[in-house]
């Protein structure tokens, strides 16, 4: 380990799904397969192979087990006359009564959704589990706390679109809440129904009708969730899922018809949305990227802050934005916990993430684990120490080791990357201000944990910390009733809770003069 002292310098959550509700299970052949948007045929072109499967490269939307590289299926993509159908659908929605009038026609469709996805919770687990390598426990966890957004907006939107009153000399004044119009989602893999949940049930509640673009390695997710939200009663137009390009996403974002857009991502592509969108002077809402740190004081209960770190870095494989990624520790037991955490990383049991016993699945492609491979091999190259694991697991599919890094200087590019998958940093600082200074030295804010026996001086540091979510005694977590986003490079705007419902409404004041 190193001491690391930054006091002269210049400075895609793990979740736990709490179930409120009881599930049981129906086999999605249940579905019924509602016409929303036939792709135009594609001309087939080059070829390659792929695990034994021709593979087609005109097919960019692709479902492939990342447990065994296996190609499943190929989804064509949609057309421009696909994408203007679906503009002229939610345009079509959105100066319609449903999405204008009153709110009591479109909550009941939020409840019938989660009801749907309560009943189907095995089956939706399994889909996410195959697509992208998520483990089946967590996968079910994530089912559930979507049904858990939709019913939370369904049970609260209305108190939170309702009219405020504002104490004024001029006269009677109240400020309302309008849909915007529609908006354009682009979302990521590693949360394939949550993230489309956070951002369909607030703006469906709003009356924002929403053309969604789903990440191209889980296609099977985003078709099964349009489904639902067509069977809950959705009309058409309300959530549209697309296979389109960046170049279509573009021009989505830059239609009259479309107000806004939201994107859950990396931060060159959110950049990029965010520049489209002031290009067009349209609201924008990013969730970007973070590097969280996990403080450890002195004086904090070792034996959680080690099960909780364990578990912060290696949910769903350690592909979180909100996941523990540096573990900055005290000098005091900086020894005791690096040894109690190795321990626990050696007992970690790689395989399939529908095998209950497994406790880390595989990364979510081969381009992720390409990608994870030379982020570790870097960091070595420039200074770090190699402490556990480091490489891929020779095996199919795309596993990577539990990994551990240690003396990691500023100047090794490793101390302001955000490494996506299983790999902790570990920082050691002699008192508090050097951790402050030490978790605020990043380009990212999105959340922290700050672990210690003594509440006040947690909330104190928490305090200082610059992200958008500190957990004091915990790992960063969420719930529908709590805001989610962060600050600096991970991003604006807030999704969830009242915060999230707000992001897409027009605020209009009304006065009444005296």
């Amino acid at each position: 380990m190193c001491r690391v002292s930054v006091m002269g310098d210049s400075c895609q959550e793990r979740f736990l799904y709490h179930a409120r509700a009881t599930c049981c299970s129906t086999t999605l052949r249940t579905f019924r397969i509602y016409p929303t948007l036939r792709p135009s045929p594609v001309i087939l072109s080059t070829l390659n192979t792929l695990s034994g499967k021709t593979r087609r490269f005109d097919m960019a939307y692709q479902t492939v087990n990342p447990a065994t590289n296996q190609l499943i299926k190929e989804y064509p993509s949609h057309t421009d006359a696909d994408v203007e159908a679906a503009l002229k659908a939610a345009d079509a929605l959105y100066h319609s009564e449903w999405a204008k009038g009153d709110i009591n026609q479109r909550l009941p469709v939020l409840r019938k959704l989660a009801d749907l996805i309560d009943e189907r919770t095995e089956d939706l687990a399994r889909i996410a589990s195959k697509e992208m390598g998520k483990l089946i426990e967590q996968s079910r966890g994530e089912v559930k706390l979507c049904a858990q957004i939709a019913r939370y907006y369904a049970d609260n939107a209305q108190r939170f679109l309702a009219p405020v009153k504002y104490d004024s000399e001029l006269g009677e004044a109240w400020v309302e809440h309008h849909p915007i119009g529609v908006l354009m989602a682009v979302e990521p893999w590693n949360f394939p129904y949550y993230q489309l949940m956070r951002v369909l049930a607030p703006n469906l509640a709003a009356g924002n009708p929403v053309i969604a673009k789903h990440a191209s390695i889980v296609p099977h997710c985003a078709e099964t969730f349009a489904h639902l939200v067509r069977e809950a009663g959705a009309p058409e137009g309300a959530w549209t899922n697309l296979f389109i390009s960046s170049d279509q996403v573009a021009n989505i974002i830059a239609d009259d018809r479309v107000q806004g857009a939201a994107l859950t991502g990396s931060e060159k592509a959110g950049s990029v949305v965010a520049a489209q969108a002031a290009k067009h002077i349209k609201k924008s809402t990013l969730e970007l990227g973070g590097n969280d740190v996990f403080v450890v004081l002195d004086d904090a209960d070792l034996e959680k802050a080690v099960k909780t770190g364990v578990n912060a870095r290696l949910n769903n494989a350690g592909q979180v934005c909100t996941a523990a990624k540096r573990f900055i520790l005290h000098e005091k037991i900086a020894d005791a916990f690096l040894a109690k955490f190795t321990e626990a990383f050696k007992q970690v049991k790689i395989g399939d993430p529908l095998d209950e016993s497994t406790t880390l699945g595989p990364l979510s492609s081969q381009d992720a684990l390409k990608t994870l491979t030379t982020q570790v091999n870097e960091a070595v190259k420039n200074g770090a120490t190699l402490h556990y694991g480091g490489k891929p697991v020779q095996r199919d599919g795309c596993f990577f080791e539990p990994t551990i890094l240690t003396h990691i200087s500023r100047d090794n590019p490793a101390y302001f990357e955000e490494f996506f998958g299983p790999v902790a940093q570990i920082y050691v600082v002699k008192n508090d201000d050097e951790a402050v200074a030490l978790a605020n030295d990043s380009h990212y804010g999105l959340g922290g944990a700050v672990f210690s026996k003594d509440i006040e001086r947690a909330k104190k540091m928490a305090s200082r910390i610059e992200t958008g979510m500190v957990y004091i005694n915990w790992l960063t977590d969420t719930a529908p009733e709590l805001p989610f986003g962060g600050v600096k490079r991970s991003g604006y705007g807030r999704e969830l809770s009242d915060l999230g419902i707000k992001e897409f409404v027009n605020q209009k004041l009304v006065v009444v003069r005296k």
